[in-house]
């Protein structure tokens, strides 16, 4: 796989030129040169930082790189093609951005903060087990859940074929039928806390995620959306490592 780029089909529905479900005819069709030759090969990798590429004779400029912080509903999952025709985050977002990817995952029964970028670079970081930058989640639980039960789920539980990280864990609220914590992870394994919490003798209700490293969601409504200035996407980066 070619160090930089992306193939063809990719770079021209996220430069904007073309919506995701045209790109391929597009190219098919010889709408697409590269470098002045004629490319009809969707999958071919292209760089646009070396390679001039140019579709219906308008050359492709590279996008500012952008940021986006989304408040996600509960019901809508994070593939912008969903096959199982789910409503998809994709619906959300800008409609004039259509370059624009949910950086992970937050499953489609579960809420809160869905970081949303063009960066391929901050988001792969972002990701990055190494990084163990935390993720913080509200997390309402069946049953009033012992003090021993917490201690396993900070400590650590197993999943399959290892035990997860440290955690930390704080009761909110409890009652005879529910528990409310909060759990700050710096892994981000599939549906993770909903397995620690049925590994414990317990399941999850609600799952809200409220902050990632420095971001938080503060006031943003449901379902909305907005654009991390600059200072904010370097908090990002400087919780990363600044590279």
């Amino acid at each position: 796989m070619p160090v930089g780029g992306k193939p063809l089909e990719r770079l021209l529905f996220r430069s904007g030129s073309c919506p995701r479900a045209e790109a391929r005819a597009a190219i098919l069709a010889g709408r697409v040169t590269v470098n002045g030759r004629l490319l009809r090969d969707p999958d071919q990798w292209v760089d646009i930082a070396h390679d001039e590429v140019v579709f219906d004779g308008v050359p492709i400029r590279p996008r500012a790189r952008e940021v986006w912080l989304l408040h996600k509903p509960v019901g809508y999952v994070t593939t912008l093609d969903d096959e199982h025709g789910h409503d998809s985050v994709a619906a959300l977002l800008p409609a004039d951005r259509p370059w624009l990817s949910p950086v992970g995952r937050l499953d489609r029964d579960s809420s809160g903060l869905l970081l949303c970028t063009n960066d391929t670079h901050l988001a792969a970081k972002v990701l990055a087990p190494a990084k163990q930058l935390p993720k913080v989640y509200e997390v309402r639980c069946k049953g009033p859940l012992a003090d021993a039960a917490l201690e396993r789920l900070r400590t650590g539980v197993w999943l399959h074929d290892r035990i997860t990280l440290p955690a930390q864990v704080e009761r909110l609220a409890v009652d005879a039928r529910t528990s409310t914590l909060r759990i700050t992870l710096v892994e981000g394994r599939n549906r993770q806390i909903r397995r620690m919490v049925k590994a414990v003798g317990s399941r999850v209700h609600t799952l809200h995620r409220v902050r990632i490293g420095p971001l938080g969601l503060g006031d943003l409504p449901v379902g909305g959306l907005r654009r991390l200035d600059e200072a904010e996407v370097a908090l990002l980066w400087a919780a990363l490592g600044g590279c």
